[in-house]
Formats: structure tokens, C-alpha cells, sequence
């Protein structure tokens, strides 16, 4: 006779199917959006940061070959011609191109080098982190020493001197800001790691017999990601910055590749004259980098059921 009793792995698949399951992730889901629409401030940096991902994912696809066109006619144009093309709007540059098209097109490599940098930083200091704080001992120690010295050297210092040895190309701006920022991330998981191990449910889970990869991936790993999250947002921030100033000194990216900080760049011999060349792409890196912090402390809040319920509390007795 078949056993009436559902195998345990089934019965998770199960309930992670059922309705009741679905209704509950949709309703946290609809919490979250709540608590983001009664923040103005971090719903309209949500809404900047959007219009930015279309620029990145669209615009050099429909915009490249407006950002590559070169008009001497409408050399260093202002901002506001229009007469020569809605294109125009926010002036041209010293080869008569578009500011607004190189803007949207450059917000791919600018975007692209960050977030490549910060992703890359925040798996492997994660990881490290997760081991750091678990094992502890001499392997806590190692990890730790290393984090030391490469946080002795500044992120610029550390980028200038890697650069200036190897080529500054996008491959290695990424690594070298993903590397600079690796014991950040491993410092704070390691800080995390070392008091959620003293919780119960993961001193039951070592009771049972789990192995200790699972109980990193599968215990610890979700109560940190929150806080990962919140540190990435605001580290993409600064990786951007940093990005901005090395393409600035001439040590990032190098044309034909364009970014935000490159163009600051190159309109710095037209300040007297065409002040909109640097002025716009540092208008881009300024509204990016706040949306980017300002949303960062609202990801704090949406993702601390503690700060969640007490905001809903105050908007609640607002209404």
C-alpha cells in the first residue's frame, strides 16, 4: 500500500505552488510598492533610475549614430538650438555632434562599468564574508589582513597606479574598482554573519547534521542579502564617481568609447566658452549618483519589516 505521508520535497514544491503562497509573495510585493509610493523622494529617484535603465538598454541602439555624427556647422552649439534638431536641445559638442545623444549613449558604459563593478564586488566579498564570519579562526584572520591592505590604498590611488600600468581599458577599470571595493562588502557580511550564526535556527540546523555550505547559502546567505542590497546601491554611487574621475584624468576609458566622465573630459578646454559641454554629462553623474543614495536608504527601510511596519503605522494614522 502507498504511503499517505508527501515526501518532503514535494510537499515544499507544493507549498511554494499553492495559491495561499502566490497570495503572500503578491502581498508583500503590493507592501513594498506601498511603502515606496507614500516616499516621494524615493519614488521619483526609483522613476530617474528607470528612465536611465531604457537610456541603457535603447539608446545607443537608436541613438548611435546621431552621437557619432559630426556637424562643424554646429560646432559648440548651445544649449536650446532647436533650429537645428530637437537633438539639440542641450547644445553640441566641439565636432558639431549632439550632446543629448552622446549623453544617452555614453549612460551604457557609465552604467555598464559600475554595475559590473559593483556586482563583481559584491559576489566575491559576499562569499568571503559569508566564510569569514562562519569559520572565524585563522581563515577570518587571512581574509581580513588581506581586506587591510588593499584598503590601505585609496580606490583612485589603487586605480591610477593598476591603470597606469596596464591598459586603461573597460576590462580592467571594471576589475580594478571591483577589487578595490571586494573588503567593503566582505567586512559588513563578515560583521553580520558573526550574530546571525549564534541564532537558533541555524544552531539547529548544524544540530541536524547540514553541511555547512547549506547553511551558509541556504540559512545565512537570505538574512544578509538585505543589507547587501542597500551597501551595492550605494557603492554603485561611488564606483561611478570614482569611474568619472579616472576618465577625467585620461586614465579610464578611452574613445571611441564614451562615458559621462569622459565628457566632462573633454569639455574642460571649452569652460570659458561652452560651458554646457562638461556641464550636462555632470548634471547626469550628479542626478544619478543622489537617486542612487537617496533609494538606497528607502531599500533600508523596505527591507527591514521592523522600519516597514512603523512607517506604515505613521502613514496610516496620517490618512
Amino acid at each position: 500500500m502507498p504511503s499517505s505521508i508527501p515526501v518532503s520535497g514535494t510537499a515544499d514544491v507544493t507549498r511554494a505552488l499553492s495559491p495561499a503562497s502566490r497570495s503572500k509573495k503578491i502581498s508583500a510585493f503590493r507592501e513594498i510598492l506601498s511603502v515606496l509610493w507614500h516616499d516621494k523622494v524615493a519614488t521619483l529617484s526609483a522613476i530617474l533610475l528607470m528612465i536611465v535603465l531604457v537610456c541603457v538598454v535603447v539608446g545607443p541602439w537608436l541613438l548611435a549614430d546621431q552621437a557619432r555624427a559630426v556637424n562643424l556647422m554646429a560646432r559648440n552649439a548651445p544649449p536650446f538650438s532647436l533650429g537645428k534638431g530637437w537633438m539639440f536641445i542641450l547644445g553640441a559638442d566641439a565636432l558639431g555632434r549632439s550632446l543629448l545623444a552622446r549623453i544617452i549613449v555614453a549612460s551604457q558604459n557609465t552604467m555598464l562599468i559600475a554595475g559590473s563593478a559593483v556586482l563583481i564586488s559584491m559576489i566575491m566579498g559576499g562569499l568571503l564574508g559569508l566564510v569569514a564570519g562562519y569559520k572565524g579562526g585563522w581563515v577570518s584572520a587571512v581574509l581580513l589582513r588581506l581586506a587591510d591592505a588593499i584598503m590601505s590604498f585609496p580606490s583612485m590611488l589603487l586605480a591610477v597606479i593598476v591603470l597606469f600600468v596596464f591598459d586603461p581599458g573597460v576590462t580592467n577599470v571594471i576589475l580594478v574598482l571591483a577589487v578595490s571595493r571586494i573588503p567593503i562588502f566582505l567586512r559588513t557580511v563578515r560583521a553580520e554573519v558573526l550574530e546571525i550564526k549564534e541564532r537558533m535556527f541555524v544552531t539547529a540546523a548544524r544540530a541536524m547534521g547540514a553541511q555547512t555550505d547549506r547553511i551558509l547559502l541556504r540559512h545565512i546567505a537570505p538574512m544578509v542579502m538585505p543589507t547587501l542590497i542597500n551597501l551595492a546601491a550605494l557603492e554603485m554611487a561611488f564606483v561611478m564617481l570614482v569611474e568619472s574621475g579616472l576618465s577625467f584624468l585620461g586614465i579610464g576609458i578611452q574613445p571611441p568609447e564614451v562615458t559621462w566622465g569622459l565628457m566632462v573630459a573633454d569639455g574642460r578646454n571649452y569652460l570659458g566658452s561652452a560651458w554646457w559641454l562638461s556641464f550636462w554629462p555632470g548634471v547626469a553623474i550628479m542626478l544619478v549618483t543622489m537617486a542612487l543614495n537617496l533609494l538606497s536608504n528607502w531599500l533600508r527601510i523596505a527591507t527591514d519589516p521592523v522600519e516597514r511596519w512603523r512607517l506604515q503605522t505613521t502613514v496610516g494614522k496620517n490618512d
